[in-house]
Parts: structure tokens; sequence; C-alpha cells
């Protein structure tokens, strides 16, 4: 059952993440078309600043779902039912609090963007932040839910309502551009769809989990436990937050909104990137946390992170390459000209991000284990690096100098430091691991040499360009990859896909 869960909601999450790229490729060109540059920018950064009050879940959430799948592999019901019942309470206070952080940024934006931003603008900004704040309170209220419904690996329903929710905001979203809203408008969109999802997950847990949230004391000693866990987890989630946000903030302040724009252009392509990583990985915390439970040897883990990362590389390398080679016609003809300098904005993110989205399942071991210290200091350590040098590169470079402190921080923290701790603390065979992947890739050189040499002889441009250079590129990429790179246990993923999809006999 479980095992079948975590198959069907790997599936389900490439799904969504088809869906959720497709959403943005039709979606976004249209936005910038009917909101302007300047108003795309501002809405980019409302929810870049809102996105900083979702740190405040102080990594509960992930907590919940660790503890949660423990407390079920040694079937210990009653600690469980106390867990949820504190913890109800505690992301409800935690939703309070937000809304109020919201608030005072509501009433100070005039004071952090008065010098770059018009009247008009902060008004705007202003009332957005409003909406949200709204959103933030409801967010928190139900967070819990969506970590219960993780923890019992029910990742068909979760991934179910994660693509509702994808296309249910560009159907709503679209009819108000065309009657001439604006961000406003969208931002209350946002909200709408957010609350029914935080219901649906709610509604779930009451009625098929049967989850019960009755409080049933403050359980000291099982809080300062699960806070000694989560507080490294949630400094790892402000760092990234500032590794992520800080180049729309710092923009904001002294580039102005439309340096934003461009930077959001890459942004979005970069968490494409980012939710791939997630597909796989994330549904395997669980599993994770019960495989440490039972105390498995770290040459079982390593190769289950080999396992794991294989699969996620074939994605991850066929979109990062393909980015190198059409990403700058592909910005060009999505966003416009005015965004050129996207395509070298999203270079300097979206490469360095490669390497330790492929190891992601790391990440999930390191919390398991419950040693997600080390990774959250160092990462902090980076970020004080990222914001100082982001902040001296966007007044000389704008956009791209913004970016490229980011890829500094990336570089060190993210590939560099975590690959040796990895390998001296964790005791992870990373050499083994990287042998791995280099043996996977090296084979795609082919495709690669093959589709530079006809694009330097031929000169085709616009959607064209994209279809035929994209097009023969993928299809030789998978070609290879079937019958060069892939090994027995992932031929017989893809063929038992193929064999449910009717596109091909069983043998």
């Amino acid at each position: 059952m479980k095992k079948s869960q975590r198959k069907i909601g790997a599936i389900l999450s490439y799904i969504s993440i088809i869906s959720s790229t497709l959403v943005q490729l039709l979606y976004t060109p249209l936005l910038i078309s009917k909101l302007g540059q300047s108003e795309y920018g501002l809405y980019s950064l409302v929810n870049s600043i809102i996105g900083y009050l979702t740190v405040l879940d102080l990594g509960f959430g992930n907590a919940i779902i660790v503890y949660t799948a423990k407390y079920r592999a040694k079937g210990q019901f009653l600690e469980e039912k106390k867990l949820h019942g504190m913890f109800n309470l505690i992301f409800k206070i935690i939703g309070i609090i937000a809304a109020i952080l919201s608030l005072i940024l509501y009433f100070n934006v005039g004071t952090i963007f008065g010098k770059t931003m018009t009247r008009i603008e902060l008004h705007k900004i202003s009332i957005m932040m409003l909406i949200l704040s709204f959103n933030l309170f409801i967010t928190f209220s139900f967070a819990m839910y969506n970590s219960i419904i993780t923890a019992y690996e029910r990742f068909t329903f979760q991934k179910i309502v994660a693509i509702i929710h994808t296309l249910l905001k560009p159907l709503l979203m679209i009819p108000l551009l065309f009657l001439g809203y604006k961000s406003i408008s969208l931002c209350i969109i946002i909200t709408v769809t957010n609350i029914i999802t935080v219901l649906s997950n709610y509604i779930y847990c009451k009625k098929i989990l049967n989850i019960s949230t009755r409080f049933m004391g403050f359980d000291k000693k099982l809080f300062s436990t699960i806070f000694g866990y989560s507080i490294w987890v949630f400094i790892g989630i402000i760092v990234n937050k500032i590794n992520w946000s800080v180049d729309n903030f710092v923009l904001g302040a002294v580039s102005g909104t439309i340096a934003v724009s461009v930077y959001s252009i890459a942004a979005t392509l970069n968490q494409l990137f980012l939710n791939l990583s997630n597909a796989i990985s994330g549904i395997l915390l669980p599993k994770m946390s019960k495989l440490i439970a039972k105390n498995v040897s770290s040459e079982e883990l390593t190769n289950e992170m080999i396992k794991v990362g294989r699969i996620q590389n074939y994605m991850i390398f066929l979109m990062g390459s393909g980015l190198v080679l059409f990403g700058k016609n592909f910005i060009i003809m999505w966003a416009g000209k005015n965004f050129t300098d996207s395509y070298y904005v999203a270079l300097l993110l979206i490469i360095p991000v490669c390497f330790p989205l492929i190891q992601n399942l790391g990440l999930s071991i390191m919390q398991a284990m419950n040693k997600y210290r080390f990774k959250s200091l160092s990462t902090a350590a980076m970020s004080i690096v990222n914001v100082i040098i982001s902040i001296y590169f966007a007044k000389k470079w704008g956009a791209i100098g913004a970016a490229l402190g980011t890829c500094i921080a990336l570089i060190v923290c993210n590939i560099i430091i975590i690959n040796i701790y990895y390998y001296k603390v964790i005791k992870l065979d990373i050499i083994k691991f990287w042998k791995s992947i280099i043996g996977q890739v090296l084979p795609f050189s082919i495709p690669i040499l093959i589709i530079v040499l006809i694009m330097h002889f031929t000169n085709l441009t616009g959607i064209v360009n994209f279809i035929v250079y994209g097009g023969s590129y993928t299809f030789m990429y998978c070609l290879i990859a079937y019958y060069l790179t892939m090994n027995d246990y992932e031929k017989n993923i893809v063929n038992s896909l193929l064999i449910k999809l009717h596109l091909k006999k069983v043998k």
C-alpha cells in the first residue's frame, strides 16, 4: 500500500510539475502583457515579501512528518495524538503572529520602498500585503494537516489536490485579467484558492484518516525534543528564503520594479528546478524516517540516495542542458526582448542548483537522523555573505549582479561544503554516488554535440527554433537514456509506465 502510494505519488508529482510548468509558460506572458512590466515586478515583490513570513512555520511542519512517521512505525499511537493536539494549537498561534507581522510591514511600506516606488505603487503594494496577511493566517492555522497527510503517505490525494490548485488559479485569474483587473484582484484569487486547498486537507484528515486534534495538554518534554529537531530545519528554511528571496528584496530597494521583473522571470524557471527535486525526495522523508528508526546501514542509505538521485538527474540534466542550449531564445520568445538579461540570471541561479538537487534525498536523511544542524549553520553563514555581495553586485550590474551573489553562495555551501559533510559525518559514500552520476551523464554529450552542430549550420528563430531544436534534442536524449544509461531498475520503471499507458505490450 505505502509503496504503491509512493509510486503513484511520484508520478502525480511529475504530472503536477508538468501542469505547473505549462501554466507558467502560457500564463506568465499573458500576466506580463496585462499587468505591464512594472506592475508584474510589484506583484512578484509582494509575493516574495510574504514568502519571508512563511518561515514562521519554525520547521514544525517538517517535524510533524518525521515524528508522526516514527510514532506510527513504533506503534506509539497515543504519542501521535498528543503530538497532533499540541501542534494544532501551536500553528493557530503562529498564524496570529504571522498576520500581526504582515500588518506591521503593511504600515511601513513607505519607509522601505518609498525611494524607488511611486505613490500609486506604494498604495497597491499596501493593499496586496493586507490581503496576503489574511492568507498567511489561514495557511498557518491549517498547515499541520498537509504534514499529516505526507506522514501517512497518502500521496495520491495530496498530489491531486495540488494539481487542482495549480490549474484553478489561472482559470479564475485569466477572465479577470481580460476584464481589466490587475494585481490586487490576483492576490484575492490566490487567497481563495489557498483556502480551498487547506480546507480540503482538513476535511480529508478528519473524515478519512480520523485524525484527532483534541488538545491533551502541553507536553514540555515532547515539545523540547521536537523543538531541538525543528529549530535547525527552521534555520535552514530561513536561510533558503534569504538566498532565494533576498535578490528580489534588494533589487526592489536599490534598482526598482523593472529589475525585479527581469529577475522574477529567471526565478520562475529556477522554481521549476526546485519543484523537480522535490517530486521524489519530498515523498520519501517518511520512508527515510522509518529506515533511520530501524538503524539501517550507511551502505543501504547510499544505495537509496544513488537510486533516487539517478532518477531525478534524468529530468534535471535534460532541463539544465536544455536551458543552456535554448534558454536565451526561449525567454525572448516567452517573455519578450526586454527580458533578455533573464537568461543570464537563470544560468547563474540554475546551473549551481542542479548539483544539490540531484542529492536532495541526502537532506531527508540528515533530517531523519536529526543532523540538520550543520547544514543550517553553514547555509546561514553563506546567506550573510550572499546578502552582502548581492547588494554590492546589484548596485553595479542590476539583476545579473544580484544573481551572481547567490550563485557564489550556492557553489560554496550547497556543492562543496555539503558533500564533504555527507562523506565525513553522515558516512555516505559520496565518491560512489558521483561516479554513478558521471557515468550516467557522459553519453548525453552525444545529443548535445549533434544539436550544437545543427544549430551552428541552420538559422531557425522563434517558436520553430524551440520546437525543432528542443524536440530533436529531447528525442535523442530519451533514446540515449533508455539504451545507453538506464540500469535494469530504471528501465523497469519506464516499461511499467509505458504498459500502464498502453504504449507497450506486456511480454
